[in-house]
This record gives structure tokens, C-alpha cells and sequence, in this order.
């Protein structure tokens, strides 16, 4: 059973009916409920009544949902009750401690019962045995949460090892105070300070309490008396704190990190044991020769302080100051030119074409820089030649190939740097028609001329006249020369060839040019009949030859004729063999770089061919729809090769991908006006040049199908290398070969 205390406004006993006899009434709450046993007091002066009331906990469902709503009752009259007038709270104490004695009592009969046992409905039943069952539970400092994996990478050992100290500290609450001990020297200084100000609002108080009653200077002067002596002296000694907050000092100690030592290992340096056995002579011999070696440094030591006073004895001769400043100008001119073709650099060292990706078997050719000189506009590109050392290094022959047309040439020399102007300037008195660079000596070159004159040029010097030219008294040729090549060794030895009919030796031999006829060309089939009778053979006309690259003995030359000789330098009468090539004359002609037996040609009559030196008919011929300038094979692969032609057509043979057409045909100059003469292909990077007859030079990098390496099979690693490109161009020849 439980008591309680409530009120009930008179507005709400429309819900229950009220009754009862010598003023006490029953009322009955909405919805049900208890009823109450003691009625104390009722008030019309404020519409409500006071009751206590005795009620049993709810049993049932319904009694359950009716208990709240008699509780919401009591809550709503207790509002009401606190504004009661106190007589009426003061009258209904009374009833308040008779309520309070009936707990009291309730409560101790139930105390009283000392075998009743409370438990609620679902308490689990244990056994006997589960009861008398000890279980013991241990209390540990350990964090089950801290982590148990944590790796550390060992320098001694050289790997990752597990740490065993973990930190199982928690902290569930942190609480920063501003308390002092009173122990501290802060601390005082604070009391004192808090004595004073209260010193200072007790005077305050004090006047202010004076000057309302009108005797506030005798109270003042009381005040000033009743300051005891300790708080005054504390005054007087310490001055007043003008900082009015208070600083903590906090300190943390942390783990200290484990040490890790660090140590290297080196292989110790060789040893030798030297002895030799010294005689007396021996000592005495090396004596004297470090005594002549000095007596030779005193002696150059006197020499060179006297050349100094000369020196400086003579007049110094104005200098010019470009002369001075010249390699700095030019390192400058080549960092302003890089600036300004930044993107062009930066294609040419990394661009790549991404739509090759969708590009089954063709590709692209990028252009880059384009090279040209004002002085040499009208002139016709009759040669180009790349320099080995220098793969950023090229020269460049102006002429003209029109008989009409024929004046001064121009010899200009290009870097890859600086796109702008020409490293080197050597103009010519005849037009240049060919020109190669040394492959081991960069720094001299072979020319040869319309006139038939050969020179050779070396970059070292710094006039601009050659270092050797051939002359009538040293075998000059009769006619153009249209082709020159120096030997595959390391020896000062070129080849020429004219229209003359003439392969000529040249050697260069102090400060002279020595000749000698390799070989001269003829008709087999035209006979003449020269002086007193005497029957000669007709003189046939070169335009081209080249040096095989495995055997320096072994050339083939083209003619005019359209006929391409084999032959050696062993035997200069006769030819090792002959090939029905073209029908008009032989443009070039161009061993392969990596197979031994097969060389390439090309020729006015449109065509371009591939040919076997064991058969006499071509391995491939190629149809290109317009004169063919010039043929290069290129040096990254034994199946790519490319071709200019007079309609200013680019075109990029790979037999590998394609035998029948060109990969890649694209324009790169106007076909209208332009007309392209000759190309070479860089010997490092995936670039070529070509030029053509205004005197310019445009440089293109290939795009990566151009350039594409063969897949190896599945299982094998792919082969690279030389032996692998002739692998490759000797299965092209097998399937042609009869």
C-alpha cells in the first residue's frame, strides 16, 4: 500500500461524483482509480480540495494504463497546491505527519518479517551446487583495447619486428583546477592581497554608511584605528599583485624511445706486399734524377717569369670585344631560342602519339623545328649528314641540280639547340652536291662539288677556307660529284664518285690530297674507237655508291644508266656483278644496317627496291606515283626504311607490318610549290630530317607505330638486338626467294 498527498481542483470533480458524510468526501477519478481514505480539508476560497488517499499498485493491464493517468492528476493539483495561501498549507501539516507515522508503521510490520523473501518473477532458479560454485575474477591494469601488432622497422636486424611494450593507460576524466597549495610564496602574496581588498570594501561601506547618517568623520577615523597591524605591515612589505591571474605549471613524462644502433660494413681494400732489393747504386741513381728533375722545374720557373716581363713589356693591341664575349652570347642565344621553343622541346623529348593506340597498322610523323638560313633561300638541299658524337650535330649542302642554274654554294652546319641560325657559315665557290662527316673524327668533313672539285673541311679551324682541296694536278674529276664517303675504319681515306665514270681514293697526307682510281665505270655493251685505231670502252656515269658495313673491301655504285655494280676494291677493272635496277638514273643506293645481303634503291622512274646481292631481280619493289628524291633505311630496325619524293610526300615503309604499302604517307611541305630532295634519319633518336629545294630543312619524330618492336611468342622472351633484326628480314626473304 502507498499513501499520497494530493489536491484536486473543484473544476475537476464534474469527472467523479463526490459524497460523504461529516465532510468528508469520496471522489472517484477518470478512468478509475484509487479512492481516497482521509479527507483533510476542503477550500472554496480556492476551488480545490485536499485529501489523502491510500492506493494498491496496478495488477491488472487496464488498472496499468489507469495508473498514469491518476499520477498525471496528482502532478497537474501539485502546481496548484504550492500556491496556496500558508494558513491553508500551515492546517493541512497536521494530516501530512499522521500520513507520514502510517509509512512508518507499514514498513516496520514489514521489516518485522524476517523469513519473507522478495524476488522478482524472472529471477533465473540455480541449484545447490551452482550456488556453493566459486567464481573468481581477476582485476587487471591491462587496456583489452590497446593494440597488440604494432611492427617497428629494426636497424640492426634489417627488418620489421613486433614491439613488446605497449601503453595500457586510459583516461576516462581530466579535470584542469586553478588551486594553489597554501605552502607555495604564490599563495601568500594572494591571501594578502584578497585581506586587503576586503579591507578596502569594508571602508567603502563603512563611509558610505558615515556620510548617510551625517557623522562620517568620526566613523572614518574609528575605521582607520581598527586596522589591525598585520594586515597594514602586509601591505606596506608587499606591493600589489597587478596580475590578476594565476599560472599553473604543468609537466608530462613520456616514454623515452628505444635506442637503435646503426652500423655499415665494407669490403677492405686490396693488399699487396711489395719488396725489391736496393743496392747502393740503385739509392744513388734516383738520387741524381730527382736532383736533374729539379734543377729542369728552376730552369722553366726562369724561363716563364722572363716571357712575363716581355709580356708585359709589349704594347697590348686592342682586341675586339665580341670575340671575348662570343661563347657567351652563344650559350645565351641557345637558352632565349630554347624558351621560345619550349613546346617543340619538350615534343621532341616526350610526346607520343596516343591515337596510334586506335591505328591498326599506320602512323604519324610530328614536325618540330624547321631550319633555315635568309642567305640561302634560293638554293637548293643537294646534301644531308648526321654527326655520330654529336647526335644533335648535322650539316646541310646548298647547291642546284639545274645546269642552268649553276653559282655558289653554301656549306651551313645545324644543332638541334638552336633552330634559329647555323653553328658554322663556309660559303663555296661551286655549288655542294654531297658531303660526309667523319664517324670517330666529328670535326672533318668530306665535300664534293658540281665542278668536280673534293675538299675537306675541318671545324677546328677557324677561317673558312678547307684544310684540303683537290686540284687538276691532284686528280680532280672532270664532272659533278655526286657522292663521297669516307671509310667505315679509322683511317683518313674517302671515296668519290662522278659522272666522269671515276671512283677515286683519296688519303689525306700532311697538308696535301693523295688519289688514286679505284675503279672506272663502263659501258659493257658500247664500244668506241679511240686514237690510231684503238677500240675503248665507253665511260659510264656514277651518282651514287656505298660502302658495305661488315666488308670494307665490298661497294655498290649507281649509275645514270639506271645499273647498279657490285664490286671491290681489289679488283678495279671489272665489276663483281650487275643488276638491271632502274630505268632512268639511280638516285641512291644503301646497304642495310643489320642484314648483310640486302641493300635498297631508288630511282626518277618512281620506284624504290629492295634487292638480294645473290639474285639479280629485286626482293621488293615499290611504287610511290612520283619521282623518288632520296631512300634511307632507318637504324632501329632492319625492316624500316622511308622515302621523299618530289611531291613533297613523306613515306614510311615497315616490311615487318606491311609488305605491299607504306604505313605512313603524310605532306609535310606545300605540294605545289615544294619540292623534297633528300632525308636522314637520326642515329639516337626517332627523328629524320628532310630537305628541300628553298634551302630549308624541317625536322619530324615518328610516332610510336612507326617505331613498334615485334611481340614476342607466348613462353619465349623476346629477342633484341642485332641478331634479331637480320632474324626478322631473313623470314621476309624466305617466303620471296625462288
Amino acid at each position: 500500500m502507498q499513501h499520497y498527498l494530493s489536491e484536486i481542483p473543484l473544476m475537476d470533480r464534474k469527472a467523479g461524483a463526490l459524497g460523504g458524510e461529516d465532510g468528508v468526501e469520496k471522489a472517484e477519478f477518470p478512468g478509475g482509480g484509487p479512492t481516497p481514505l482521509y479527507h483533510l480539508e476542503r477550500s472554496q476560497e480556492f476551488g480545490m480540495h485536499s485529501f489523502c488517499y491510500e492506493a494498491e499498485l496496478p495488477s491488472s493491464q487496464e488498472e496499468a494504463l489507469a495508473f498514469p493517468l491518476m499520477h498525471s492528476h496528482i502532478h497537474r493539483f501539485s502546481k496548484v497546491w504550492k500556491q496556496a495561501p500558508t494558513g491553508l498549507l500551515q492546517s493541512s501539516a497536521k494530516y501530512q505527519a499522521a500520513a507520514k507515522s502510517y509509512k512508518t508503521t507499514n514498513k516496520k510490520k514489514e521489516d518485522d518479517d524476517p523469513g519473507k523473501l522478495i524476488k522478482p518473477a524472472d529471477q533465473v532458479e540455480l541449484t545447490e551446487a551452482e550456488l556453493k560454485e566459486e567464481i573468481t575474477k581477476t582485476l587487471t591494469a591491462r587496456n583489452p583495447h590497446a593494440p597488440q601488432n604494432i611492427a617497428h622497422y629494426k636497424f640492426n636486424d634489417g627488418a620489421y619486428k613486433l614491439t613488446t611494450v605497449v601503453n595500457h593507460m586510459a583516461v576516462h576524466f581530466v579535470l584542469e583546477g586553478c588551486l594553489e597549495h597554501q605552502d607555495f610564496d604564490d599563495s601568500h602574496s594572494l591571501t594578502a592581497t584578497e585581506e586587503l581588498t576586503e579591507d578596502a570594501t569594508g571602508e567603502e561601506g563603512e563611509e558610505s554608511d558615515e556620510d548617510d547618517s551625517g557623522d562620517g568623520g568620526e566613523e572614518e577615523e574609528a575605521g582607520e584605528d581598527d586596522i589591525p597591524d598585520s594586515a597594514a605591515s602586509k601591505a606596506n612589505a608587499e606591493p600589489k599583485c597587478t596580475n590578476q591571474f594565476n599560472f599553473i605549471e604543468r609537466s608530462s613524462q613520456t616514454i623515452n624511445n628505444p635506442l637503435q644502433g646503426r652500423a655499415c660494413q665494407t669490403v677492405p681494400p686490396p693488399r699487396c706486399n711489395y719488396y725489391a732489393t736496393a743496392f747502393q747504386w740503385d739509392i744513388y741513381d734516383v738520387y741524381m734524377a730527382e736532383l736533374q728533375k729539379q734543377e729542369v722545374k728552376k730552369e722553366k720557373q726562369k724561363d716563364d717569369t722572363c716571357e712575363k716581363n716581355k709580356k708585359m713589356m709589349l704594347i697590348e693591341k686592342p682586341s675586339d670585344d665580341i670575340t671575348q664575349v662570343s661563347k657567351s652570347a652563344k650559350l645565351l642565344e641557345r637558352m632565349v631560342n630554347q624558351n621560345t621553343f619550349n613546346e617543340v622541346a619538350q615534343d621532341f623529348k616526350y610526346f607520343e602519339d596516343a591515337a596510334d593506340e586506335f591505328r591498326d597498322e599506320e602512323g604519324t610523323v610530328l614536325p618540330l623545328w624547321k631550319f633555315q638560313y635568309d642567305k640561302a633561300k634560293m638554293m637548293c638541299v643537294t646534301a644531308l649528314c648526321w654527326n655520330f658524337i654529336y647526335p644533335d650535330f648535322f650539316g646541310v649542302g646548298l647547291g642546284s641540280y639545274d645546269f642552268s642554274k649553276q653559282g655558289r654554294g653554301m656549306l651551313l652546319f645545324y644543332t638541334l639547340k638552336n633552330s634559329t641560325y647555323p653553328e658554322y657559315i663556309f660559303p663555296t665557290g661551286s655549288g655542294v652536291l654531297s658531303l660526309d662527316i667523319h664517324k670517330q673524327h666529328s670535326y672533318l668533313v668530306a665535300v664534293g662539288f658540281y665542278d668536280g672539285c673534293v675538299c675537306v673541311y675541318n671545324l677546328k679551324n677557324k677561317g673558312q677556307n678547307p684544310q684540303y682541296k683537290s686540284t687538276v694536278n691532284t686528280g680532280k674529276h672532270t664532272d659533278p660529284v655526286w657522292q663521297v664517303r669516307w671509310q667505315n675504319d679509322n683511317s683518313l681515306n674517302f671515296y668519290s664518285v662522278s659522272s666522269d665514270g671515276r671512283v677515286v681514293s683519296w688519303m689525306l697526307i700532311k697538308n696535301e690530297l693523295a688519289f688514286s682510281d679505284a675503279l672506272k665505270l663502263t659501258l659493257d655493251y658500247t664500244v668506241s674507237d679511240g686514237l690510231e685505231g684503238i677500240q675503248e670502252l665507253i665511260r659510264a656515269s656514277g651518282t651514287s655508291f656505298d660502302f658495305h658495313t661488315q666488308i670494307d673491301d665490298l661497294f655498290i655504285v649507281g649509275t645514270e644508266e639506271g645499273k647498279i655494280h657490285k664490286c671491290s676494291k681489289n679488283y678495279s677493272s671489272q665489276y663483281l656483278k650487275t643488276y638491271e635496277a632502274h630505268n632512268m638514273a639511280v638516285g641512291t643506293v644503301r646497304w642495310n644496317p643489320y642484314h648483310s645481303k640486302v641493300f635498297i634503291s631508288c630511282s626518277s622512274d618512281w620506284s624504290v627496291k629492295i634487292w638480294d646481292q645473290d639474285f639479280n631481280t629485286p626482293m621488293f619493289t615499290f611504287e610511290l606515283h612520283a619521282s623518288v628524291g632520296d631512300v634511307a633505311w632507318a637504324p632501329y630496325s632492319s625492316t624500316v626504311f622511308a622515302a621523299v619524293t618530289t611531291e613533297g610526300l613523306v613515306h614510311v615503309f615497315d616490311l615487318a607490318i606491311n609488305k605491299y604499302q607504306a604505313i605512313c604517307q603524310q605532306p609535310v611541305v606545300n605540294k605545289k610549290k615544294t619540292k623534297l630532295t633528300h632525308i636522314e634519319f637520326n642515329p639516337v633518336e626517332p627523328v629524320f630530317i628532310v630537305g628541300d629545294d628553298r634551302g630549308s630543312v624541317i625536322s619530324l619524330k615518328l610516332s610510336p607505330n612507326l617505331r613498334k618492336k615485334p611481340k614476342g611468342k607466348k613462353g619465349r622472351d623476346l629477342v633484341e638486338g642485332p641478331e634479331a633484326e637480320v632474324a626478322k628480314m631473313e623470314k621476309l626473304l624466305s617466303l620471296l626467294r625462288p
